[in-house]
């Protein structure tokens, strides 16, 4: 379980690691075939596909379940796992449900603090990382931006001091959404041991511009899934106003195309 560790490596191959956000073993399929590196999920994502709202709402059965699908439809690709917040605030839960992610097949989860207590994400992290050992990459969400914690000017230094705690629990690499501006993302930079990982977002400057500044991975988050919905709705709703089929067609794969990019088999 190397791979997708390496993959944040300052030397890495390739450079930034550029994740998009599957939401099913469909999307999956297809975001391999398009030549991602890695597949990581989205948490809002998987919950709307199974008719459920994003927010450590989704049973954890289920979303071991759509991590077997991605995992299965990436084909041999690293499979990061949105975690929320691990579905608890119990860090022997949450230890034990990440377990059942690892069994699943990720390589990786995401788990956040939602603007809370450093501590009790830090107590989760050395939960999961005692229970499931060393290889699991765990990427420790901080959400000050998100959640608007504190005075903007202090975000910068909060998140490396949040950074430093789930460092010494045992997280591998520091998620910032919402950070944007290129002056606070190169401090965030210099003042964290973590790699660095951002979350596509208005404002946000272009990849070789984050790579320039030493960001380490760049995630799509709901971005993707929140297009295809939005693509989605503006087609339903014109096709129950005049029920035309020509729009549907507009820009689709076809059938035939999208049958030979899902594996047949386990």
């Amino acid at each position: 379980m190397t791979a997708f560790r390496d993959l944040h490596a300052e030397d890495a191959l390739g450079g930034l690691l550029i994740l998009p956000n599957a939401w099913d073993g469909g999307s999956a399929a297809l975001m391999r075939s398009l030549g991602a590196k890695a597949i990581a999920t989205t948490s809002a994502g998987v919950a709307w596909a199974l008719g459920w709202p994003d927010g450590d709402a989704l049973p954890v059965g289920r979303v071991a379940q759509a991590t077997r699908d991605v995992v299965r439809a990436a084909q041999g690709l690293p499979v990061s796992v949105d975690f929320e917040g691990g579905y608890s605030d119990d860090p022997a839960e949450v230890a034990a449900a990440a377990r059942t992610l690892v069994e699943a097949g990720a390589q990786g989860i995401n788990i956040e603090d939602g603007g809370g207590a450093a501590e009790l994400l830090a107590a989760k992290i050395a939960a999961i990382r005692a229970a499931v050992g060393g290889e699991l990459f765990i990427n420790a969400r901080c959400d000050v931006w998100l959640r608007g914690v504190g005075e903007a000017e202090g975000r910068v230094a909060e998140a490396a001091r949040r950074g430093a705690i789930y460092r010494a629990a045992g997280a591998d690499g520091l998620f910032a959404p919402g950070l944007t501006d290129e002056a606070g993302i190169a401090d965030l930079v210099r003042a964290t041991d973590l790699p660095l990982n951002l979350l596509a977002y208005p404002g946000l400057p272009e990849a070789a511009t984050l790579e320039r500044l030493g960001v380490r991975r760049l995630s799509a988050g709901s971005g993707i899934v929140g297009a295809a919905l939005g693509r989605a709705a503006a087609l339903t709703r014109g096709f129950l106003q005049d029920g035309r089929s020509a729009p549907l067609m507009e820009g689709a794969l076809g059938w035939g195309e999208l049958n030979d990019l899902m594996p047949a088999t386990d």
